[in-house]
């Protein structure tokens, strides 16, 4: 069986993470490579720049590109099909069909970048495809995603958990046994009988899944150990920060960066742009507009320059620079010169 390559593009919200995934992709389907490109992003912006819509779990080929395929993560969806893999068919039924489970699911972050894992793990098993490359969630610079698979496990086997239900996998008969505790029948008070025993069998229904879904976590963390990993960001404190945060606790989950990418890098020349001294025929005013606008972008762009240098000095990381655009690519072709204007782009991507 092929060896799936994966390659993860994590990075804050707003930096063009998205649409440098996209771009990866052509380039790599281009090349001869058949690539699966997948979004967590539930804001769509995957299948605007790939020029195509109704994305859902079930990959769809990417017209005018033959080994280029897009998904886009159906939260609801992969963990329904979580359950029905992990539980009795009878104890399936009844979490996917709770109103609790259904809110974890769906607005968890840890949840939902779970399910991105397994659901990535699941087109990586497939062999259908050479590549995957994953637009990872924006949680916290995507650091959510690739702590997701402990998060999980921690969270149906944690002592919390495993002290409302007991030490071992619990019978039916285990309600009684959580409802009967005295800091839930104080709770009992509250919120009514029927309520409290509602939370209590759908925590008992969850503690079931543990053992198949910490087996899976265990196989998702072993394909995220091996993915390559890119990081997108720009020389803008908010999402430097969040990279900054990303690459302090990646080793924690075994993961090392192959680049970091900045994006919307303004051009290297205006560092050193000067105004015009001949100013025979421009308005007074309208040189003055023109000097300060040059001196301003002209800081503007050294302290870019500065912020990289700096940058990969403290993290021994390689970086690569994208050039600020006027516009997004909005096209396949698009997405293709977005690589070819940016040297290092394509070797940062994918090696």
């Amino acid at each position: 069986m092929k060896r799936t390559e994966v390659l993860l593009v994590a990075g804050a919200g707003g930096v063009g993470k998205t649409t440098l995934a996209a771009a990866a992709a052509v380039v790599s389907a281009d090349a001869g490579v058949s690539t699966l490109v997948i979004t967590v992003d539930p804001a769509r912006r995957l299948g605007d720049a790939l020029g195509i819509g109704g994305l859902g779990n079930r990959p769809v080929d990417v017209a005018d590109r033959a080994q280029l395929w897009a998904a886009m993560l159906d939260v609801t969806a992969s963990w329904e099909a979580i359950v029905t893999r992990h539980a009795e068919p009878e104890v399936a039924r009844r979490l996917v069909a709770n109103p609790y489970f259904r809110a974890i699911a769906d607005r968890f972050p840890a949840a939902q970048a779970y399910a991105a894992g397994e659901q990535m793990a699941d087109y990586v098993d497939s062999g259908a495809w050479d590549r995957v490359i994953v637009d990872t969630p924006p949680s916290v610079g995507g650091i959510d995603f690739v702590l997701a698979p402990g998060a999980m496990s921690e969270l149906i086997g944690g002592r919390l958990l495993t002290w409302l239900t007991g030490a071992g996998i619990p019978g039916r008969r285990a309600l009684y046994r959580i409802t009967a505790k005295p800091m839930l029948r104080l709770a009992d008070t509250v919120l009514g009988g029927p309520l409290l025993e509602d939370i209590a069998e759908f925590l008992l229904d969850l503690r079931t899944l543990y053992d198949g879904l910490s087996s899976r976590a265990s196989e998702v963390e072993r394909l995220l150990r091996n993915a390559r990993t890119v990081l997108v960001t720009t020389a803008s404190p908010t999402p430097l920060r969040e990279v900054r945060r990303f690459l302090d606790e990646l080793p924690a989950a075994a993961l090392e960066p192959a680049a970091v990418i900045f994006n919307r890098a303004l051009p290297a020349s205006w560092g050193g742009a000067t105004p015009p001294t001949d100013v025979d025929g421009i308005d007074r005013a309208a040189w003055t507009a023109l000097h300060d606008n040059l001196v301003r972008w002209g800081a503007e762009a050294r302290h870019e320059a500065d912020t990289r240098r700096q940058f990969a000095a403290a993290y021994r990381v390689p970086v690569a620079t994208v050039p600020l655009l006027t516009s997004p690519p909005t096209d396949l072709d698009g997405l293709a010169g977005l690589v070819d204007a940016a040297p290092d782009l394509a070797r940062a991507l994918l090696g």
